[in-house]
């Protein structure tokens, strides 16, 4: 991906040429040959040797010296610990890696030295699940999926809301060398298909809770598909076709499955689903070393303890709920309490009852905490450390002061990415850091890319050209795939794969992985989240695809041309979702579409404002322009276009005037 005949290049081009002649490491060397010719030439004259390290300080500081000191001094323990992190890391990877071990195997082992301790809560029925039952729950699916003809490499699908049985499932799954699939449960009508279909599965375990959904598709689904039930379900029932597992399950034995899949730490795991930069959503591979490197960095970082027991309220589809959570139960034995969906009322009260010590959060929760009247329950609790991404800089202090959490461990990073980071420190609004001292111990960096296209700028030599401390930049990642902290598994589809991929990036010949999201990086190292680019944006926690979107509004309304996107609301994380819908004769009606997104849309991904214009602009190659409706966002005072608000209190869209959008503006509406 590069730009060529851009403006953009030509300024920096011409910027480049007022850089400093030699690049960093000529100009230390320069130095230490004339702070060396300098000691030499005063002892030579006779003179002390304290003059001669008085010469080469002066010598030192008058060049600029004096910044890379001050970045020692004020990044060195930082960075210490850091490498220690990273060493810690790389040490038992590679001796599982070296052991033959999965993530299954090191589970087993834990279970065997600590069998009665508790590994699991379900904070809504209060049950909980000791290592011994879990592993126990976890043999009796994979006994029974290998005794129905399941085997390696072989790929089912998992539809259930977040509870204990969903780890035992998948754990179990891995134990016979199954890979899970793990569907988002906000999916419905054609997105649940498809990621059925692109899955691959051969079979499909949903929760009761979620019978009416599977319903709905079961046609498209085939026959061919073999389905599951786990738990209760409603009175409208499951298909003729769909097996209750607990009764299977309660007659399978429990004991370690005869037959052990011949997988290592390089093989697959399960599969979870973003949404990615662009269309439906896709299947990131997770392989064991990956699961391992994400739980394990997220323990050593911010220094866990077998003590500790912690509160997600987390999805466990996603990674942060299923693998930064759960996994630190099922590699170092901690105690993971789980409420399947997030209950700001609840959430100091569970902690107070489970007796929690570390919490997770997306940026919403947070926020949401905040709007909770004030409680004496929010200030009982043991909380020491919340673990999470997307916490607001504005927040940040105002979290931490209220509720008296010591530590906030930010981090960024994605399923599929080698790239990711954590602040370590509690560096208010940083979600991470990379070395000034030592940059190449972890290759990550940030480069140039074209704002409005988001390709990839290059200098002469055909080099991405690395962003200066304070420019903003996309987040790329050197890959190495020997090398279980710098690999990139991809996804299921090889297409989307290559997409991510980049070369000649740091030198010659080297590929890397592109993130999609614009980072800032200041001098001390410290990275700040700018911006998810792309195709994508992140509200309520999930990963909105505006690809998708389109698709689903342009076929909803005739093929209609569309654009979504996302943009700022004061006050509110992340980025509402916005559509431009070409509607040149004004017949549109709002709650009509309205009423039909409520059918084939997840809450998340509904458009929040509607814009309605007489036609969508569209580039020479007939893609759609979204720059200048994104900068005009649904600031009514920049366009004469019909603006819509989707009332969550009234359900329905409402015209936006004067005072509807004051109080969008002020937080009177809820969003």
């Amino acid at each position: 991906m590069e730009t060529k005949g851009s403006g953009r290049v030509a300024v920096l081009a011409a910027g480049s040429r007022n850089r400093p002649l030699w690049p960093p490491r000529m100009r230390a060397a320069g130095l230490c040959t004339a702070s060396l010719a300098s000691v030499g030439f005063l002892r030579f004259l006779g003179l002390p040797w304290s003059w001669g390290l008085a010469a080469v300080l002066t010598i030192y500081v008058g060049t600029g010296g004096w910044r890379l000191l001050r970045i020692i001094f004020k990044t060195a323990l930082r960075d210490l610990f850091g490498l220690s992190v990273l060493c810690s890391v790389r040490y038992e990877l590679r001796r599982h890696q070296q052991a033959r071990h999965t993530i299954p195997c090191i589970f087993q082992e834990l279970a065997n030295q600590q069998p009665q301790k508790v590994a699991l809560v379900d904070a809504v029925s209060g049950k909980q699940w000791t290592f011994q039952q879990l592993d126990e729950y976890s043999n009796a699916v994979a006994n029974l999926f290998l005794q129905l003809g399941f085997g390696s490499g072989d790929v089912v699908a998992m539809f259930l809301e977040g509870r204990p049985e969903f780890v035992g499932l998948w754990l179990g799954l891995a134990k016979a060398g199954v890979e899970a699939a793990l569907l988002n449960v906000n999916l419905r009508l054609e997105p649940l298909t498809f990621c059925l279909s692109t899955s691959g599965a051969k079979a499909l375990i949903f929760g009761g809770e979620l019978a009416a959904a599977i319903s709905e598709v079961s046609v498209q689904l085939g026959k061919n598909l073999v389905k599951f039930c786990s738990g209760d379900f409603g009175p409208e029932g499951v298909t003729p076709d769909t097996h209750l597992l607990d009764p299977m399950l309660s007659e399978a034995s429990t004991a370690p499955p005869m037959q052990v899949p011949p997988k290592g730490m390089d093989d697959r795991l399960f599969y979870i689903y973003t949404s990615g930069t662009t269309g439906m959503p896709k299947a990131a591979i997770v392989v064991h070393s990956r699961y391992y490197r994400i739980a394990a960095f997220g323990h050593h970082a911010y220094r866990m303890k077998p003590s500790d027991i912690i509160y997600n309220c987390l999805p466990l589809y996603h990674s942060a709920g299923n693998i930064m959570g759960v996994g630190q139960c099922l590699l170092y034995g901690l105690t993971v309490v789980i409420r399947k969906k997030f209950s700001a009322s609840r959430f100091w009260d569970d902690c107070i009852k489970y007796n929690c010590t570390v919490v997770q959060y997306i940026g919403e929760v947070c926020r949401y905490l905040l709007k909770q009247p004030v409680r004496p329950a929010e200030n009982q609790h043991h909380v020491r450390l919340a673990v999470g991404n997307g916490l607001r800089p504005a927040i940040w202090e105002e979290f931490t002061c209220r509720f008296g959490v010591q530590q906030i461990g930010e981090f960024y990073g994605a399923t599929e990415c080698n790239c990711s980071i954590a602040n370590l420190d509690g560096k208010v609004g940083a979600c991470g850091f990379n070395s000034r001292i030592l940059p190449n111990v972890y290759p990550i960096r940030l480069v140039k890319v074209n704002e409005d296209t988001m390709e990839l700028l290059r200098d002469a030599q055909g080099l991405c050209i690395p962003c200066q401390p304070g420019e903003p930049g996309l987040l790329v990642g050197q890959i190495n795939q020997q090398d279980p902290l710098r690999r990139f598994d991809g996804y299921v589809n090889e297409s989307a794969t290559n997409k991510k991929i980049a070369y000649n990036v740091f030198r010659k010949g080297d590929s890397a992985y592109l993130s999609g999201d614009v980072l800032m990086m200041d001098e001390l190292g410290y990275m700040y989240f700018r911006d998810r680019s792309g195709d994508t944006f992140r509200w309520r926690g999930e990963n909105v695809s505006t690809t998708e979107v389109e698709g689903v509004l342009s076929r909803v309304l005739g093929q209609t041309d569309v654009a979504v996107y996302g943009v700022d609301v004061p006050g509110v994380e992340g980025k509402a979702g916005m559509a431009a819908i070409a509607d040149p004769h004004s017949t549109l009606n709002p709650n009509a579409l309205y009423q039909e997104l409520q059918r084939v849309l997840p809450p998340y991904a509904r458009p929040i404002f509607l814009r309605l214009l007489p036609q969508v602009d569209t580039t020479g190659t007939f893609k759609i322009q979204k720059t200048r409706l994104q900068r005009e966002g649904f600031d009514l005072h920049q366009m004469s276009d019909r603006l819509f608000f989707l009332d969550l209190k009234q359900g329905r869209y409402i015209p936006m005037d004067e005072n509807v959008y004051t109080g969008i503006c002020t937080g009177a509406f809820s969003l």
